[in-house]
């Protein structure tokens, strides 16, 4: 399995990493279903579901084309269990089919294994693995960059684990695909003024967090953020930083 890339942190997590030390110093694709329900069961977390691309691919060495046809069909076999198991609400073995599934199915079928790991997202969805379910649509997407079913489901995980950048850029993808998805409409009107409500409160945060940590620094010369007064340009939006004497206007 291709590894996937290092996290992007969060413009949270940045400000926390800034200011951390200042008190110390989504649905099966043959069917239609929801991605979610009301009783989730939870996922042992030793459950292991992932397939190893390179031992596959060593796996598949010395097969001939009638041997790994043979193993598509039975992973197609076990794409349909693992459909049934979805409609029964039984998530958990699902994910499990679907693991086998992608052990089996050689990877010359891109398109075979693209719908399982899409399935398996749907599946992980609802047993609130959504880490994991993104980076199954990821997977998905590498496979087939016209998956649209792949991009819609990772873009409402984006927007519910409060990746708000990558789930309006998903469903900008969505709309160059597919320029009537309903969905993917709504959101990019809907997502922009989130953002940028998100982002000033962001801003604030950060503004809050440095003064308390400038406050640290300059209380032994005297001296407090009250004594610098940050004023914003208009035009550029830029700040400039002026100094004030304590009492002086």
């Amino acid at each position: 399995m291709e590894e996937v890339a290092s996290r992007v942190k969060t413009n949270e997590e940045v400000i926390e990493d800034l200011t951390k030390d200042l008190q110390n110093s989504h649905i099966p694709d043959d069917f239609e279903a929801s991605d979610s329900d009301s009783t989730k069961p939870e996922a042992p977390q030793h459950l292991s579901d992932d397939s190893d691309d390179e031992e596959l691919k060593n796996q598949e060495l010395d097969l001939i084309d009638e041997e790994k046809e043979a193993r598509r069909e039975q992973a197609i076999v076990l794409k349909n269990k693992g459909n049934d198991e979805f409609k029964n609400c039984k998530y958990l073995e699902s994910i499990g089919t679907y693991s086998e599934a992608l052990r089996l199915c050689p990877l010359k079928y891109s398109s075979d294994r693209a719908i399982l790991y899409a399935n398996r997202a749907a599946s992980k969805i609802n047993v609130e693995r959504k880490a994991s379910a993104i980076d199954d649509c990821t997977k998905a997407i590498t496979l087939n960059d016209k998956y649209v079913r792949a991009y819609l489901r990772r873009a409402k995980l984006y927007e519910e684990t409060d990746k708000l950048d990558e789930s309006l850029e998903d469903f900008k993808k969505i709309l160059e695909l597919d320029p009537g998805n309903k969905e993917a409409l709504s959101a990019t009107h809907r997502l922009p003024s989130l953002i940028e409500e998100r982002n000033e409160k962001l801003k604030t945060e950060m503004l809050g967090k440095l003064k308390d940590l400038g406050n640290m620094f300059l209380r032994p010369f005297g001296l407090s953020t009250n004594n610098f007064k940050l004023q914003q340009d208009p035009n550029t939006g830029g700040y400039s930083v002026n100094f004030q004497q304590n009492g002086s206007n």
